[in-house]
């Protein structure tokens, strides 16, 4: 996973919203600091500044209000990197940057900053195009405004109006000399001024009309339009701007060391008299590099670890004059003592991530990340589905749906991915997964959908069950040269139909532990249990969601369910309704570690915010992709389109709900195979008679051969127990569903 947004204001920030330039995503960061601070409750160095290369002398006065700058009179393009520069050298001490920009490193990146920098060149130029009419009716009002105020000007200039102070003051003072000095000046400066204006006078009466009518019309235009910006400019307010700006960046406030001190101390994580229980900071103070925030690291003193300051992240909020949203603490592994602040600007998870990338509807590969959403500093997170099983938990209308969905959806658009649903709730929700889904349980009780979706989810899990051992049997007898490690690959699984990837959707799979039926509930309880500890391996992705993650079933049951919700690898916990909910969603650990998901912010602009735990060694808050009921049925119908054009669409979705106009040849064949490297064209008839016999129940094997000939597939000698006889390789037969796919 790869984190990179899709943030309200606070009251006292006016923030005006942020656009993304190419400038900002490549400025160099500046330190604000430049090197490690130890601050005393004085604002004095604990270390002298010549002995201690650590310790930096802090210049200026420090206010005494929220942050030490009131507000940046232009915006700034944030300060340090979040890590530290790298070191290079035998020493480490010598940090080097680039030689090529990372803007410039790559084609991808130079394609990037080029596309960066036209569409910002075209929004600056259509901006000021449509304001043009208003720009030139301000700047003919603002010229007429200046005339009079440059007459004045000018007439104040030839008067020598500043000197006659000095001269009341001489005659105040009965100073006759001075004043007859004074006088003498001024009325040879008035004389001098005097013929300069006469002579400006008779250059604009003479020069100008015989300009106006002998000169170009081009140069006369050019020089009205430069005279009319001079005396708009001379007109205008000084506060009053003609051209408006067409890109903005937010300001921000700074915080310094003593507001971080100031909060610590008053969150009673440490004492500013007492040497031992001081708080220091492990890093410069620095803007984040998505310039979204401030950030610094801090040492707490001996005794005290993450969880106390996990605990006063209220009143460390309170000390800083912020939202608790806005804080953010993240453990460090070299110490206990150790974290790190980042104090958000606004609050980041109130503003949403956007439409899902997914809408453009393409292609998509199962081996690679998934974008899930954007984390609290704007950066994309990627989620990798492979060998994993993710349990997504949260309160009603928290988004939990649709954040199982959104993945579920990224699986449809890869063709070789075999779907397998089943909702608990019977909800709208993923009703037009029908379009692609192999199999599909809605509820527990008969319904339109489907008569008895308990009997069809014990067939379905006992189809994944059989699934899992067929693929290990499979992958035990393939040579070593072919699979060296017996782990499925993407190349194995776009080769052999029986390993292509499995994705098995539980909506409120709590629901089938707690079916009227005990015996029932044993046996899902018991199949869930199996593919939850093999299932990944075999290339079974487990995608489940519950609202209620625990305190269901008793006896074996509750034992089985604990076991399944135990046993996901990556959790997502969305708003929680208490900390019991919470640690059954991410686990005991998470809130040793510090995450809760019941602290997070309530409110219709935090639905789909959650805590990301266990895919990587970070824990994001996720502001989750949207995929609303409409974006889903567009993704699926395209979805849909790629199977078909894959040959790869199968079960319900081929034939019960949905049932081919056409039959798929190529697809057809292909199923019939299972991992024998050729087949004869008998064999062939006959499994496709028996597969498909609304399709082939009168197929031949000269029919079949004819129509694959058709097709460009080469008729040729294949082995099959022993006897050669003419036949299909499967390798020709992929490579043509391969090539079918590439062109469309």
């Amino acid at each position: 996973m790869s984190t990179a947004p899709e943030y309200g204001t606070p009251p006292e920030d006016h923030t005006t919203d942020q656009a993304e330039t190419s400038t900002q995503r490549d400025a160099n960061v500046v330190d604000l600091a430049a090197a490690r601070i130890r601050s005393t409750p004085d604002n004095r160095p604990d270390k002298h500044p010549d002995t201690d290369p650590d310790t930096v002398t802090v210049v200026g006065e420090v206010s005494e209000g929220h942050f030490d700058v009131a507000l940046d009179e232009e915006p700034q393009h944030g300060g340090a990197a979040v890590d530290a520069l790298p070191t290079i050298g035998p020493s480490g001490a010598a940090a080097r940057l680039p030689i090529i920009p990372p803007g410039l490193a790559g084609w991808l990146n130079i394609k990037a900053t080029i596309q960066d920098a036209l569409m910002l060149a075209g929004h600056v130029s259509a901006f000021h195009l449509v304001r043009a009419p208003w720009y030139g009716a301000q700047v003919l009002f603002w010229a007429l405004v200046g005339v009079p105020v440059l007459i004045g000007r000018q007439l104040r200039w030839w008067w020598l109006v500043e000197q006659h102070g000095l001269r009341q003051q001489a005659a105040a003072e009965n100073d006759s000399q001075a004043w007859l000095r004074l006088h003498r000046e001024v009325k040879a400066t008035r004389r001098w001024r005097g013929i300069v204006l006469v002579a400006q006078v008779l250059v604009l009466a003479i020069g100008g009309p015989v300009l106006w009518f002998s000169a170009p019309p081009l140069i006369v235009a050019g020089l009205l339009a430069a005279v009319l910006v001079l005396l708009a400019r001379i007109g205008r307010p000084a506060d009053r701007s003609i051209v408006a700006k067409a890109v903005v960046t937010g300001r921000f406030r700074r915080m310094n060391p003593d507001i971080v001190l100031r909060a610590y101390y008053a969150a009673n994580l440490g004492h500013p008299d007492k040497a031992d229980k001081q708080i220091g900071f492990a890093s410069p103070m620095s803007r984040d590099v998505t310039g979204s925030g401030s950030q610094v690291a801090i040492d707490l003193p001996f005794g005290t670890g993450f969880t106390h300051v996990r605990n006063a992240k209220t009143a460390i909020a309170s000390g800083l004059d912020v939202s608790a949203n806005q804080v953010f603490l993240t453990p460090d592994e070299s110490s206990e003592r150790r974290h790190l602040l980042f104090v958000a600007d606004r609050d980041p998870l109130a503003v949403h991530a956007g439409r899902s990338p997914l809408l453009d509807c393409k292609v998509r590969d199962i081996w690679t990340p998934a974008p899930f959403g954007l984390d609290e500093r704007g950066r994309k997170v990627l989620l990798d589905l492979m060998w994993i099983s993710i349990l997504i938990g949260a309160q009603p209308r928290k988004g939990k749906t649709f954040a199982a969905r959104a993945l579920a959806l990224f699986a449809s658009l890869d063709p070789y991915v075999r779907i397998l649903l089943a909702d608990g709730k019977n909800s709208p929700d993923w009703d037009k997964f029908r379009l692609v889904a192999h199999r599909a349980v809605f509820g527990t009780v008969p319904n339109a959908r489907d008569n008895d979706p308990v009997t069809h989810l014990v067939e379905m899990l006992t189809e994944v069950k059989k699934h899992i051992e067929d693929v290990n049997e499979f992958l035990a007898s393939l040579p070593t040269s072919e699979c060296p490690e017996g782990k499925i690959t993407r190349d194995l699984s776009r080769k052999y139909p029986r390993l292509r990837v499995w994705l098995l959707v539980m909506e409120e799979f709590q629901v089938y532990y707690e079916l009227d039926d005990q015996e029932t509930n044993k046996k899902i309880a018991g199949l869930l249990s199996y593919i939850m500890a093999v299932g990944p391996s075999a290339g079974v992705i487990l995608l489940s969601s519950s609202q209620k993650p625990s305190g269901v079933g008793a006896g074996d049951v509750g034992r089985l369910f604990n076991r399944y919700r135990d046993n996901h690898a990556v959790r997502f916990a969305l708003k929680c309704g208490n900390r019991v909910v919470s640690d059954a969603v991410l686990g005991g650990d998470a809130y040793q570690e510090g995450f809760d998901a019941a602290s997070l912010p309530t409110g219709k602009k935090y639905r789909g915010v959650g805590i990301l735990y266990g895919a990587t060694d970070d824990t994001p808050v996720v502001r989750t992709y949207l995929a609303d009921h409409a974006d889903a049925e567009n993704i699926l119908k395209a979805a849909r389109r790629h199977r078909e054009a894959a040959g790869t669409l199968s079960g319900d979705a081929a034939g019960e709900s949905t049932p081919r106009e056409v039959r798929d040849v190529l697809a057809d064949v292909a199923a019939v195979f299972s991992g024998e490297p050729g087949l004869h064209w008998t064999h062939i008839a006959t499994r496709l008679a028996e597969t498909f016999p609304e399709h082939y129940a009168d197929i031949t094997a000269e029919t079949i051969s004819t129509q694959l000939r058709a097709l460009k597939l080469p008729s040729v000698n294949v082995k099959v127990a022993g006897e050669p006889r003419k036949g299909l390789r499967h390798k020709d037969l992929t490579a043509a569903i391969d090539a079918r796919q590439a062109s469309t």
